[in-house]
């Protein structure tokens, strides 16, 4: 380890921050990390980045310009020019990608990507979802396999969920549409028009059984 590494691995031990592994942390100049916090091995927090109190930074991270929340846990993640507030969980394996604000307690899980996107409090993107582009409200809940369309092969566009929505497994959301407060989408639905509020939206084909196929 460097000399420098050394200087800014001991001032931040100093502050209470705890490193299992000081060798494997890669901590730049600017950084300031908060009280409590724990850093497993092979964690890079690079730029203007500020973490707060009692954050636990799980192995393999990588943090760049973001600002991270009192008591966020990361598992294996990798966030960069973004905001995750307090007591929000992320990862493992999830990419936060620039100009992301996500709010308070919320969870965003394995293999969940987020770009562009604010993302209100006590939203769930549980695993394997993609949200681009889009305004998220409050206390939502993803299903697995949802896709925010938001490219078009010319143009980005925005997608609007209002609060406390559902949208079911296998969910497109085709940008731009706006899905209203306590509306859910059906499982397997490529969404292409504005759901009202309270409302379902159905948008799939119905199942067809053919007789003796495999004979066929």
């Amino acid at each position: 380890m460097t000399q420098a590494r050394l200087e800014i691995i001991e001032k931040h031990k100093k502050n209470g921050v705890i490193f299992q592994d000081e060798e494997s942390a890669f901590i730049d100049a600017e950084v300031t990390i908060g009280t409590g916090t724990r850093i497993a091995p092979n964690v890079r927090l690079s730029g203007n980045t500020v973490i707060g109190k009692d954050v636990e930074i799980g192995f393999n991270t990588e943090i760049e310009n973001s600002t991270i929340g009192d008591g966020v846990k990361i598992r294996q993640s990798v966030i960069l020019d973004s905001e995750i507030g307090a007591l929000t969980t992320v990862g493992p394996f999830a990419y936060v990608r620039p100009h992301c604000v996500v709010g308070q307690g919320v969870k965003l899980g394995d293999f969940v990507e987020i770009k562009n996107s604010n993302i209100g409090n006590g939203t769930k993107l549980s695993h394997l979802t993609y949200v681009g582009d889009a305004d998220v409200g409050e206390h939502i809940n993803f299903g697995c396999g949802t896709v925010v369309v938001n490219y078009d092969g010319r143009q980005k566009h925005r997608t609007v969920i209002h609060d406390n929505a559902f949208i079911g497994c296998n969910t497109n959301l085709v940008a731009p549409v706006t899905v209203g407060k306590n509306a859910y989408t059906a499982a397997g639905s490529t969404i292409t028009e504005d759901i009202p509020a309270d409302t379902l939206a159905i948008a799939r084909a119905r199942q067809v059984i053919k007789t003796n196929w495999k004979r066929k």
